[in-house]
């Protein structure tokens, strides 16, 4: 049996495969409501043979939308259409996931098809918030810089979240730490500037992923697993910027914090940095902080073939493979990787007579 195929357990869920569809944005709702977009994207993935399919970045605040147009979970209302797509995902035998997800300074941003422009409050754009008053570029708003009731709301946000994507019957809940939003923003002294007690040292600038983890942790069940997806680097060769060292030692407590896997990207937290973008360029990430921090990893980055993919998982370098633009290209990528590692996977019934070429 191909390693991509082996059963994985964390906690009381069972993933049937290695193979997650990784948080892609849509950039297709009105006032964060999820619809039949999401619907048909998401559950195609299912039908596809994925083990655990995620949202996209789905925003605790509207303040906390990358765009105007991103998925949301901060009020009661968002609940039903979620819980829709959550149980076609889990009636094909995946897992739905969930990313909990505040953007900061990168906030109130049209979608890429619109240029990624700014958008301002006079039409329908928002004052970001972060850790300090440092705009992401020239292009990107000033942010407001959090108070410490602030930090309590966003705190909130999150425990408000969990408990809805709980009621949406999700199985999985994913901490967003990556990629230049809030959370990426307090952990890199690249974006924060602090001299309280959530600034300054390493201790002090991932306290507020520590708050939110504890906080998501008293309303998520303890059979359900939890993610942290972190920037494992920032790319930036300096002491003052988030490194692998840092990622590897923050996992380390986290996993005593009862976090289950860390999904391991990179970079975000500035613009103009050159990222050496190659098949499995982030793999060494996850194999690190799996290796050195003894927790379950997930790896990402153009991973897009069957023995790749394969590789990854037989040579211990991550527990799990969360693919995102593959995906986009082939939505039943675990049915066609189990075909080409000569593994026979069960098919959706409905599918089950094209399995094999019709011999009329």
């Amino acid at each position: 049996m191909p390693q991509l195929f082996t059963p994985f357990k964390l906690r009381d869920i069972e993933f049937k495969n290695r193979i997650a569809v990784s948080p892609m944005c849509q950039y297709s709702s009105i006032d964060g409501y999820a619809n039949d977009w999401h619907l048909v994207h998401l559950g195609s993935h299912a039908v596809g043979g994925a083990a655990l399919v995620m949202t996209e970045a789905t925003a605790v605040s509207p303040e906390g939308r990358i765009s105007p147009d991103d998925l949301g979970i901060w009020k009661d209302d968002h609940i039903a259409m979620l819980k829709r797509i959550a149980d076609f995902i889990q009636q094909q035998g995946s897992i739905a996931g969930m990313q909990l997800a505040h953007a900061g300074r990168k906030a109130s941003i049209s979608p890429p098809w619109m240029g990624d422009k700014l958008v301002p409050e006079i039409e329908g754009g928002w004052q970001p918030v972060a850790p300090s008053d440092l705009a992401f570029s020239e292009d990107y708003a000033q942010p407001l810089a959090l108070s410490i009731e602030g930090i309590k709301k966003v705190i909130n946000d999150f425990k408000q979240a969990t408990q809805r994507a709980l009621t949406a019957g999700f199985c999985v809940v994913e901490i967003h730490a990556a990629h230049g939003y809030l959370i990426h923003q307090f952990l890199s002294p690249v974006s924060n500037k602090r001299s309280d007690e959530y600034g300054g040292s390493f201790n002090n600038r991932i306290r507020l992923l520590l708050e939110i983890v504890e906080a998501v942790r008293t309303e998520w069940p303890k059979k359900y697993p939890l993610f942290v997806r972190i920037s494992a680097t920032d790319w930036l060769d300096t002491q003052e910027s988030w490194r692998l060292e840092d990622s590897v030692e923050l996992a380390s407590i986290l996993k005593t914090r009862n976090v289950d896997l860390i999904d391991c990207s990179s970079g975000g937290i500035a613009p103009g940095i050159k990222i050496p973008a190659k098949p499995n360029y982030q793999v060494p990430f996850s194999d690190a902080v799996r290796n050195r921090s003894d927790i379950a990893t997930g790896a990402v980055g153009i991973i897009v073939k069957a023995q790749q993919a394969e590789d990854i998982i037989a040579n211990g370098q991550a527990d799990m493979v969360l693919m995102a633009r593959e995906m986009l290209r082939d939505p039943y990528f675990p049915i066609h990787a189990a075909a080409e590692l000569g593994y026979d996977i069960k098919w959706p019934v409905q599918y089950e007579r094209a399995k094999r070429p019709n011999k009329s």
